[in-house]
């Protein structure tokens, strides 16, 4: 049997953590107040801002109360605000404040740097190689309910 570190999924879960950091370290020198994961909820919010934070923990790949924590973060510190929705009492909508959409606009050009510094010499076709294969992973390990 291979060593972890020996495996493609060690390898998969080294880049993103490389990337993350990478990313991160980028963040915070422009924007110190802001991590990854809320940079995603604000870019989701801003493209879907109908979304549930059921379906934000969904594409952040967090659990309910890590988004909840996050969101109030985010409320308090001036990102996004935060109203009951009038079609469901139970929900609240969230909506990205001027200081959010301003932040997203500062990130635009870090995260265009991030992403060519990390895919420097990787080719298109390398690239849909490496998605095709990680969608295969990803339905071999789906439930297929």
């Amino acid at each position: 049997m291979k060593l972890p570190n020996e495996t493609i999924f060690y390898s998969i879960e080294r880049a993103i953590k490389e990337y993350r950091r990478l990313a991160q370290k980028n963040i915070s020198i422009e924007i110190p107040t802001i991590t990854i994961d809320q940079a995603m909820v604000l870019i989701f919010l801003k493209k879907y801002p109908d979304l549930s934070q059921k379906e934000i923990a969904e594409l952040v790949f967090k659990d309910a109360a890590s988004v909840t924590r996050t969101i109030e973060l985010m409320t308090k510190n001036g990102y996004l605000s935060r109203s009951v929705n009038h079609k469901d009492k139970r929900r609240y909508s969230l909506r990205l404040t001027e200081m959010g959409v301003q932040v997203l606009d500062k990130m635009k050009g870090i995260i265009i740097s991030n992403r060519n510094k990390a895919l420097k010499g990787v080719t298109d076709n390398e690239i849909k190689q490496v998605e095709t294969t990680l969608n295969k992973i990803i339905n071999n390990c789906s439930d297929h309910r």
